[in-house]
């Protein structure tokens, strides 16, 4: 009988262990996430297509993010295509210098928490994909709170975890352009 006390006593403590231990767990901030704020309510408009881009649609909600994950060594990342020329798929001039690059230029725009409000402006990053590293510097954001506007090209705001690079970057890693999406990771 003492054993099966004993046995019992045991489990009621491993339970009440594990209870406290997932309730202090969940109280705890997330470190390295980051949640949508908030949703933007689509709206479509003229888009232009030059790099077959999303292009909003009436009525469908977009998520927003004021933060991005945290920049690491090798921080995890999706390359997008993007034009930064007059008249393309990338809206008007870069945020950082009010210029529009040529696509042959190695620049980048970074989502809205790793801009850091202009921040990373002018900065050189290491983007690397498929064993190939390459440098590329920060001209502008990708907006990951507002979109589905003419400033915008009529898209949705970004992901959180967007690196947005124009052709001679995707040439300079040997990447299908036509692809438009590959797995990245990226540091300063």
């Amino acid at each position: 009988m003492a054993t099966a006390s004993t046995a019992a006593t045991v489990a009621l403590f491993f339970l009440v262990t594990l209870s406290a231990s997932h309730v202090a767990s969940s109280l705890r901030p997330s470190l390295g996430v980051c949640h949508a704020s908030g949703y933007l309510p689509g709206k479509a408009g003229k888009c232009e297509r030059s790099n077959d881009p999303d292009c909003c649609e009436d009525g469908k909600r977009y998520p927003q993010y004021h933060c991005s994950p945290p920049v690491t060594a090798a921080t995890k990342a999706v390359l997008t295509l993007n034009s930064f020329e007059k008249g393309k798929d990338g809206g008007g001039p870069s945020e950082c210098d009010k210029a529009y690059h040529s696509d042959k230029e190695m620049v980048v725009a970074l989502s809205t928490g790793w801009f850091k409000k202009m921040a990373r402006c002018g900065h050189q990053i290491k983007i690397t994909a498929n064993g190939k590293s390459v440098y590329a510097k920060v001209v502008d954001e990708c907006d990951s709170v507002y979109g589905c506007d003419s400033e915008h090209n009529y898209e949705p705001p970004c992901d959180n975890n967007i690196v947005d690079a124009s052709p001679a970057v995707w040439n300079a890693l040997g990447l299908d352009q036509n692809v438009g999406m590959e797995d990245i990771t990226w540091s300063e």
